[in-house]
């Protein structure tokens, strides 16, 4: 990656104010047209930007400020930097070596058969393989599939089990919460056990109205048994 001059106009400003560079020299270094940096001195340009000083930044030497002043033809070059910061990786499917393509296949089969919730993208980002080929192992219609064996894809060095359990997480919170009640199925027992009170209590209800027609009886009886002895 080339490198860049932080805040060109800025840095157009400083170099105006702080050194007898011309301004061809400014506006090569600065990316800038050189009737800009000629406007910038006459103050016509730029009056609200603060220069920014090259040199404390790490991308200009004064040394090299010192040679571009003696000489009117040296072009500023800027100063290699002290800290390289790595590129950011380009994201993409990911790359499986040769000597492990063959063991695709059977990576694949088994993230569909032991993580069926990961989606056809999230399988091609783990293994690097496309959709059509997760759909073809998944319906058994692949050309070699009566000889994949289910293998894990960590053990296999296809993905890290960081990746792996990523892409596991991220399809669990996608996936659509389900009544708990609605998924557990009551037992045959627990069926039967229902059914007993009802039956119970029929037969408790039974016992009841026995014992109150053999009390209204008892007292029934009493009166008649009154009279007799009156009698």
């Amino acid at each position: 990656m080339a490198q860049q001059l932080l805040m060109p106009k800025a840095t157009a400003v400083w170099l105006v104010d702080n050194t007898a560079l011309s301004f061809d020299q400014i506006a090569t270094f600065c990316k800038l047209h050189p009737l800009e940096v000629k406007a910038i001195a006459d103050g016509e340009s730029a009056q609200g930007i603060k220069g920014l000083d090259p040199i404390s930044t790490g991308q200009l030497s004064r040394d090299e400020i010192a040679r571009a002043e003696a000489d009117g033809n040296h072009k500023l070059k800027l100063s290699e930097p002290k800290v390289r910061v790595p590129e950011a990786k380009r994201k993409g499917p990911r790359y499986t070596p040769v000597s492990k393509r063959q063991d695709r296949p059977n990576a694949i089969l088994w993230l569909v058969r032991n993580h069926p919730e990961l989606k056809d993208a999230q399988v091609s980002r783990l293994v690097g393989t496309t959709k059509s080929t997760i759909e073809q192992i998944r319906n058994r219609t692949h050309w070699n599939s009566a000889n994949l064996t289910p293998m894990d894809p960590v053990t296999l060095g296809l993905c890290s089990q960081i990746d792996l359990d990523l892409e596991v997480d991220r399809a669990a919170k996608n996936r659509p919460a389900t009544d708990e009640n609605d998924s557990v199925l009551v037992s045959a027992r627990e069926t039967e056990n229902f059914a007993a009170p009802a039956e119970d209590k029929s037969e408790d209800d039974e016992i009841d109205a026995d014992a109150v027609f053999a009390k209204l009886s008892s007292m029934k009886s009493k009166p008649e048994d009154e009279d007799d002895d009156q009698n």
